[in-house]
């Protein structure tokens, strides 16, 4: 496994990006995205909670909500099917989704928006692994033990949107927040396609293209 990451890497770094710089985020010493779920949820009276993504039900286990839907096409959550599949046959509508699936840009911006078509009213969208440490991290290919895949460039785009109000909480890999209101932090980025952007430019800018708050403001303000 470790040889294959290796050759990945060689190839990733000669044809795509090759940048060794690290972040030095110490998640150990943050809330984890349960807890900060489960603290949302009593905060705002939430009642329905829907994850997509739910490997090991490693948060679905942990969640504390009267209405609770899992949804991964491998292992965990209580619906075996892709997210497309359910998109397609879901009725309900949801007051928190946690999007944790394929760990792939293209993925999880198709994984928002027919998240937003299904969220409540007064509800939120919550995103995982939009932190990454390291260019092996965020690789679109799995190349670390450690994988966010490119799910930060979804998080840019909704950044540029006038109708969503974007942000990421600094905690457990980097927590994307979605609300679906107008964007108070409106990112004004020239660029027609999010999926060529560079982990340089995200080591470089991410305060400004992430819209970093801590997990504080995000239960005592955003939420």
């Amino acid at each position: 496994m470790k040889l294959k990451y290796y050759l990945r890497r060689f190839f990733y770094s000669i044809f795509v990006e090759y940048f060794n710089k690290k972040i030095k985020y110490n998640w150990e010493s943050y809330p984890r995205r349960y807890d900060i779920i489960n603290k949302i949820i009593i905060k705002k009276n939430y009642i329905s909670y829907l994850e997509i993504g739910c490997f090991k039900d490693e948060t679905f286990n942990q969640i504390n909500i009267n209405k609770k839907i899992g949804v991964d096409p491998v292992s965990g959550g209580n619906l075996r099917m892709t997210s497309d599949q359910f998109f397609i046959e879901n009725k309900d509508k949801f007051d928190l989704i946690f999007i944790d699936g394929l760990h792939v840009y293209e993925q999880v911006i198709k994984d928002i928006f027919n998240s937003i078509k299904i969220l409540n009213e007064n509800g939120i969208i919550l995103i995982h692994d939009c932190l990454p440490r390291k260019l092996w991290y965020q690789t679109p290919t799995r190349m670390s033990d450690t994988w966010n895949g490119d799910v930060w460039k979804a998080i840019v785009e909704c950044r540029t949107l006038e109708n969503i109000d974007t942000y990421t909480c600094l905690a457990d890999e980097g927590i994307g927040v979605i609300k679906v209101q107008k964007n108070k932090n409106l990112l004004n980025l020239n660029l027609s396609n999010f999926k060529n952007l560079r982990y340089k430019e995200y080591y470089k800018n991410r305060e400004s293209l992430m819209n970093i708050i801590s997990v504080e403001k995000l239960i005592n303000q955003i939420c």
